[in-house]
């Protein structure tokens, strides 16, 4: 473990330069990437034009298939009908057109007639060789043609007009309803072009069945053919317009994530050879995307990590000490996760379950700080959806890297108290509780169906990575600690026996001071407790705090029993150096016994740079000219509250141990001035105690004093006389 130890040193040692420091972040990044490199390659696979496939092909994207979209979109609009529409005002023109001949033969009948009686009237008696006779056929005609259009004119023969008016009153009126009402019935209809033909023929039928003279019947007839056209026409608006719906309403055709292109001993034709094309699975497509977008992950990856150390509020050898810490873990819990996922070409796709991802999550945790450790868990859980993605179609594997995440992030919360340690196994526990419940989650989200075999093996699965977890981080941690310096349970623990040389050095040496440590053992260890700080190291390291004054213990009062107080006879400024001492002198001796940093910084920093407040007033006494300066401990101040609550607990059990009887009033009040004293005198100053905790570090301290010195029950002395009478 020593050569362990120096070689560690000797690595920090050169991680005090930047170069080296980024050279261990490209370390890990290379890692990351060479873990990862192969699974994010693109499998080679000889699919040529009109072989046959040696093996069924999946998609491994999904991709919009824009040719088969065009194609189904043409489809589509090839499938619309043509609209037409029927015009009904034509019916309506027509049967007017119609109407509107039959009147005028109607008119030109009327003023035939008149001019016939006209001419009839004229005087008795007188003849003339011009009077009398009915007009001409002619005549007839060309008045019927000027109440006519001339297109009208031009598509009816003469001899219909002459038919109608040459009809008597009656007939024409029977002839106009007749013809009327057989052009709406068939005018009713749609007439596309193709069919005014057969529409003009159903008229003719329907006409030949009404009993009218022949002549009439003919006119009518013929007025019936003309009267039918063409009543529906093309929608071109409308047509477009259904055309462009059916186009919009084709789905883009995709091809899909998992889909089978083509299965095993089927032969490549050139529609599934386009669609290979398409998703990059032919021979000569060797896309470096896929590594590029590896390498963009994995430079977001170090740079998080980077940052994290860059902004890391801890001295230089400590952000060292936790960089290299940091990288061994990391880089064994990738070589973890990369040996399991090498198992999937046994086709062993779930055993990434198995891998138990809450050890780095608790060993940082514990070891470094929560943020870290939560950073390392994105970092596993991303890494763990690459890697775990071989065998299924996807190229990311999500439900691993969502089991991966809760699983570390549970160990975190489980370890979110104060002796971390000890939870460890308990923690592996609850990590197998959530790790149960998550992958059941994700099976029934996925509506998986499977058998209880299947089912027996992800219980089995995630029941077994906790418990390995915690199994793994209970073997790795005193190593780590051991290795790097770290103060760990176990090792406070085996500090705080009292056949420790240095222990029974203090109390074969300095009994009061052994006892007067426990006291403030008691005091401290309390305090911490009540505001989460640690409790076992304050208490362990009160019991070393006063090892310096084994050097000359009968200098101290709580040593000086039955003895006379040699400072009485000494200046105040030997008396103080002698006081002084006691801080360095244990902090010398702790290191000589290589004790650990932690337990030598509270024996050196309990006292701070407090004032030797009884010597510094003999010496201003005795009419010296002194410094206040002069009687200060040496320091430095408390760097953290482990070592500021034992500083006030020092004080605290010293001063009310000096007390006679003292009363819970007494007690409190003098816990407060203590306090108060060390906050102006900037003794906290330079630790991260804030004022609430310092109100909770009072009253704790007073309750366990007041447990310690409560009143006593004063038995009456038994008089003789009462003995003697028993």
């Amino acid at each position: 473990m020593e050569k362990i130890q120096q070689q560690l040193m000797k690595i920090r040692g050169l991680l005090d330069l930047r170069i080296f420091r980024v050279l261990l972040f490209l370390v890990l990044g290379l890692v990351l990437y060479a873990s990862m490199f192969s699974n994010v390659k693109p499998e080679k696979m000889d699919l040529r034009l009109f072989s046959i496939a040696n093996q069924t092909v999946r998609s491994p994207v999904t991709i919009s298939d824009k040719e088969s979209t065009e194609k189904k979109r043409e489809e589509a609009e090839d499938s619309v009908q043509d609209v037409y529409y029927m015009k009904k005002e034509t019916n309506e023109n027509r049967v007017d057109l119609i109407t509107s001949i039959f009147d005028a033969a109607t008119e030109v009948k009327k003023e035939l007639q008149d001019q016939v009686n006209a001419s009839e009237g004229t005087s008795q008696g007188q003849e003339s060789e011009n009077s009398g006779g009915a007009p001409s056929d002619n005549e007839v005609v060309d008045k019927m043609k000027g109440k006519l259009t001339e297109e009208v004119t031009r598509s009816i023969s003469d001899s219909v007009l002459l038919a109608l008016v040459s009809s008597s009153k009656e007939e024409l009126s029977v002839a106009k309803d007749v013809t009327i009402t057989a052009i709406n019935t068939v005018m009713n209809r749609r007439i596309p072009a193709d069919e005014v033909e057969n529409s003009k023929r159903l008229v003719e039928e329907e006409l030949k069945l009404t009993s009218m003279s022949s002549q009439l019947k003919a006119a009518v007839i013929e007025l019936g053919r003309y009267a039918v056209v063409q009543n529906e026409f093309f929608d071109l608006e409308a047509t477009q317009e259904l055309r462009e719906q059916a186009k919009e309403s084709v789905e883009p055709v995709k091809i899909l994530q998992g889909q089978i292109i083509v299965e095993e001993n089927q032969l490549i034709s050139r529609e599934v050879f386009r669609q290979l094309e398409l998703v990059g699975l032919t021979d000569n497509q060797q896309s470096t995307l896929p590594f590029i977008g590896l390498a963009l992950l994995v430079m977001v990856m170090v740079i998080a990590l980077y940052y994290y150390f860059h902004e890391l509020k801890v001295s230089g050898d400590m952000k060292q000490n936790y960089l290299l810490l940091f990288s061994i873990i990391f880089i064994l819990s990738i070589v973890m996760l990369k040996g399991i996922s090498l198992l999937q070409q046994f086709e062993f796709s779930d055993l990434g379950y198995l891998f138990p991802a809450a050890m780095a999550a608790m060993l940082i945790k514990i070891l470094v700080d929560d943020r870290l450790a939560i950073l390392t868990t994105i970092i596993l859980a991303l890494s763990g959806t690459i890697l775990f993605s071989e065998n299924i179609t996807s190229s990311l594997n999500v439900n691993i890297g969502i089991y991966i995440i809760c699983s570390g992030l549970a160990s975190i919360m489980f370890l979110s108290k104060q002796n971390q340690r000890m939870k460890i196994l308990q923690a592996g526990m609850f990590v197998s509780l959530i790790n149960i419940i998550i992958i059941f989650a994700l099976l029934f989200i996925n509506n998986g169906h499977y058998n209880a075999k299947e089912y027996t093996f992800y219980f089995g699965g995630a029941f077994t990575s906790g418990i390995i977890a915690a199994i793994l981080t209970i073997g790795l941690l005193p190593f780590f600690e051991a290795g790097f310096g770290i103060l760990s349970t176990m090792r406070l623990i085996e500090l705080s026996n009292p056949n420790h040389p240095l222990l029974r050095k203090i109390l074969t040496e300095a009994p009061g001071t052994y006892h007067h440590s426990i006291m403030v053992a008691n005091l401290a260890e309390s305090a911490c407790e009540a505001i989460g700080a640690n409790g076992l190291l304050a208490r362990v390291g009160c019991y070393y705090h006063d090892i310096g004054k084994t050097k000359r213990p009968q200098f101290f009062i709580e040593n000086q029993m039955n003895i006379e107080n040699p400072h009485d006879r000494l200046p105040p400024q030997t008396s103080k150096n002698i006081i002084v001492a006691h801080a360095t002198d244990g902090a010398e001796l702790l290191r000589q016994y290589k004790m650990p940093k932690e337990i030598v910084d509270i024996a050196e920093q309990h006292h701070g740079t407090t004032l030797l407040k009884f010597f510094y007033h003999k010496a201003k006494q005795n009419g010296n000219e002194v410094r206040e300066e002069d009687y200060r401990y040496p320091g430095p101040k408390a760097q953290n509250k482990e070592i500021a609550i034992i500083g006030i607990a020092d004080s605290v059990e010293a001063a009310v141990r000096s007390m006679q009887h003292p009363n819970p009033e007494q007690i409190e009040s003098l816990v407060k001035s203590i306090i108060a004293d060390r906050l102006q005198d900037g003794q906290l100053n330079e630790c991260d105690l804030t004022l609430k905790e310092m109100e909770i570090i009072s009253n704790t301290l007073c309750e366990t004093l007041k447990g310690i010195f409560h009143s006593r029950i004063e038995y009456p002395e038994i008089t003789k006389q009462k003995v003697k009478q028993a």
